[in-house]
């Protein structure tokens, strides 16, 4: 296959130092090549139109849209003469994947950062481990230490650690007892501090716990033991990332691109924005520096003023736009700060036996107010919602503000929806809310699930795609990266098999077939997104936003889904990754 454009790895001093910039749209070399046709061909090529599996002979693209798609011999004709011909060889050609829901911004950061993922993603299976594994990572980038004055791991999961539970500020004092350390919870809910750090975030005996969030203490005592959750959390958290300069920001963002492109997204989402981010992303656009589109959700609850400002775009400048606006409502399942309607199995240590979890917005006027503001303004909002208490909330503000403001194709959305019980769905159904499940949760915490947090009969149905098929509704399934590594086909495999990784199926009755699984993170993802007419199915007059694999998901045994490889990644007729 040409080679049009190629996003190598970035490794983390060049991700965060470094200048170089992804090739511009406006190259005059590449602008020569888009005017010319270019057929694909000689592979399965699935159009994701309709509700089974369609194949075409032949793909044609000219000046970064579809042109055709059908037959070879008629492809040949559409083509005209002097096109370029690629031989897919027997590799599957489809849509390029489109991201419900992740955090590109966040996901950049991951890859700069300590890596503290437990296997398969990463070796942090200790407490004692994640101590090596940063002291490790300070020595090659002890640069990024001293711009920002942190040392920063990602990745934690207590639930996968043997210790199962979360470092303290003395254990993570052996990193270093000068430099404050802040290690992040998986979930991104939760973070750990070294005592430099809690000093630096002005935590101490005498500090209480903000609304919405815990700063968890040495039993028996008020002193803090380095654990904070939610918004306990954001305040340091968001202090280091004060730190990082525009050039920081569009550094991380390439990072975040080269994670995304790898796995086939030709379309990424930053689904909590702060200005700063957005204003950075601008920026890139404005000097052709985003190979992908990325459409931005800023937290309402942050930057409302930013939002009546600057508003949404329904369309792309130069492949970014903000698209609506982000609500949360509550924390992580697994980190045991989701808002349940019934109390967790096994409560965190010291919480009492009805312990629910908390909502993130504890006074639901101000949280009502919230969700009237962006049906007030026209935008589309996408929220937070893990629990099912938090679901509710969610629901009945929709529901306030659709009988304030009506309701005619806004397409909010309720992200994650891990609890969402049947006569949720109902509602939802009615208020035209979608769905965008986590069913990745399926296989990273599905054990943890069963045995620790929600218990068997709540964990077989959580992301419940089937039960909103039979509905007659669609849904979208997500990676949340970094959560977890914007990896598509972790996300068809967890959709598709829910098996955990003891082996168990969380919830055989939620399974669904592979076709439909593609469609999550395809065609309904184009259409939760607004770009349905643009994006999501093969067809001529659609971007050409194309992902190349190895093999065909539908023709492989639904366990080897995981193991599927991207070989290319094309974003309107430009190669913007391929395989070594």
């Amino acid at each position: 296959m040409t080679k049009i454009l190629c996003i190598s790895a970035i490794c983390i001093m060049a991700a965060w130092g470094c200048s170089q910039s992804p090739k511009s749209n406006n190259d005059s070399a590449e602008a020569s090549v888009a005017s010319t046709a270019t057929m694909y061909y000689n592979g399965d090529i699935l159009t994701m139109e309709g509700d089974s599996a369609q194949y075409a002979e032949a793909v044609v693209v000219k000046d970064g849209k579809i042109l055709f798609v059908g037959l070879k011999d008629e492809a040949m004709k559409a083509a005209g003469e002097g096109h370029e011909m690629i031989d897919l060889q027997g590799k599957t050609l489809l849509p390029g994947f489109i991201d419900a829901h992740g955090h590109i911004f966040s996901s950049g950061i991951q890859g700069l950062a300590a890596n503290l993922l437990p296997p398969p993603d990463g070796k942090g299976a200790t407490i004692a481990d994640l101590v090596t594994l940063t002291k490790e990572w300070i020595g090659p980038n002890q640069k990024i230490v001293d711009k920002i004055g942190w040392i920063i791991g990602f990745g934690y999961d207590d639930a996968q650690l043997k210790e199962k539970r979360h470092p303290t500020a003395l254990e993570l004092d052996q990193i270093s007892k000068d430099i404050p350390v802040m290690v992040l919870h998986q979930s991104g809910h939760l973070a750990s501090l070294n005592s430099k750090g809690l000093e630096m975030a002005g935590i101490t005996e005498s500090t209480p716990d903000p609304s919405g969030g815990i700063i968890r203490r040495v039993k028996g005592s008020k002193k803090p033991e380095g654990t904070l959750e939610e918004s306990a959390m954001f305040g340091p958290l968001f202090k280091v990332f004060g730190m990082i300069d525009s050039t920081g920001n569009a550094n991380i963002i390439r990072a975040g691109i080269a994670s995304y492109t790898k796995y086939g997204f030709t379309t990424a989402q930053e689904g909590r924005a702060t200005n700063a981010v957005c204003e950075s992303m601008k920026l890139m656009a404005a000097n052709n520096e985003l190979p992908i589109d990325i459409y931005a959700y800023p937290d309402i609850q942050q930057e409302l003023p930013y939002m009546e400002k600057v508003g949404v775009q329904a369309t792309y400048t130069n492949h970014f736009r903000i698209a609506g606006v982000k609500l949360s409502s509550d924390g992580a399942i697994q980190g045991k700060t989701a808002y349940l309607s019934k109390p967790y199995k096994v409560p965190p240590a010291g919480a009492k036996k009805d312990y629910r979890g908390y909502p993130a917005i504890p006074d639901a006027s101000a949280y009502n107010a919230l969700v009237d503001a962006a049906f007030k303004n026209n935008w589309q909002i996408i929220t937070h919602c893990n629990g099912d208490a938090s679901g509710d909330m969610y629901i009945k503000a929709v529901r306030l503000a659709a009988n304030k403001y009506g309701n005619n194709d806004r397409r909010s959305v309720m992200i994650h929806s891990q609890m969402a019980r049947e006569d949720q769905l109902d509602s939802m159904k009615v208020l035209g809310i979608i769905p965008s499940f986590f069913a990745m949760h399926t296989f990273y915490w599905g054990d943890w699930h069963v045995n620790e947090t929600i218990g068997k009969e709540r964990a077989y149905r959580i992301s419940p795609a089937v039960s909103t098929l039979k509905r007659g509704m669609i849904f979208t399934q997500h990676h949340d990266a970094p959560v977890a590594f914007p990896d598509a086909f972790r996300v068809l495999s967890a959709t598709v098999n829910r098996v955990s990784r003891s082996g168990e199926v969380i919830g055989p009755d939620q399974r669904v077939p592979v076709y439909i699984a593609l469609k999550s993170i395809t065609a309904w993802a184009a259409y939760q997104a607004f770009e349905e007419k643009l994006k999501g199915t093969l067809s001529a007059g659609k971007l050409a936003d194309f992902v190349i694999l190895d093999k065909n998901p539908m023709k492989i045994p639904p366990m080897d889904l995981s193991s599927l490889k991207v070989m290319a990644t094309i974003k309107e007729g430009k190669t913007v990754y391929e395989a070594n």
